[in-house]
C-alpha cells in the first residue's frame, strides 16, 4: 500500500513541476524577465505573478494555478499518509 502512495505522490510532484513551468513561461512570455539559476527558489514567486496577471488581464485566475496548488497539497497529503501508514 505504501508503495502506490509513493508513486502517487511522484505523480503528483511531477504535475505540479509542469504546471509551474507552464506557468514561468507564460509570465515569460508577459514581459517578466526569469532568473534561471535560482528558478527553484523563484519558483513560487512566478506562480504568483502568474495569478496576479491572469487576473489583471482576464478578471480570472489563469487556468494552470489552481491544479498546481491543488497537485502540490495532494502530494504532501498523499506523504503525511504513506509516513504514518
Amino acid at each position: 500500500m505504501p508503495n502506490i502512495i509513493l508513486i502517487a505522490v511522484l505523480f503528483l510532484a511531477v504535475i505540479f513541476v509542469v504546471l509551474a513551468m507552464m506557468m514561468t513561461h507564460e509570465v515569460s512570455k508577459r514581459g517578466v524577465k526569469i532568473n534561471f539559476l535560482l528558478l527553484r527558489l523563484y519558483i513560487i514567486k512566478y506562480m504568483h505573478q502568474y495569478k496576479q496577471i491572469t487576473k489583471q488581464e482576464t478578471g480570472k485566475v489563469g487556468p494552470l494555478f489552481y491544479p498546481a496548488i491543488a497537485a502540490i497539497n495532494l502530494a504532501l497529503v498523499l506523504t503525511v499518509l504513506a509516513l504514518v501508514v
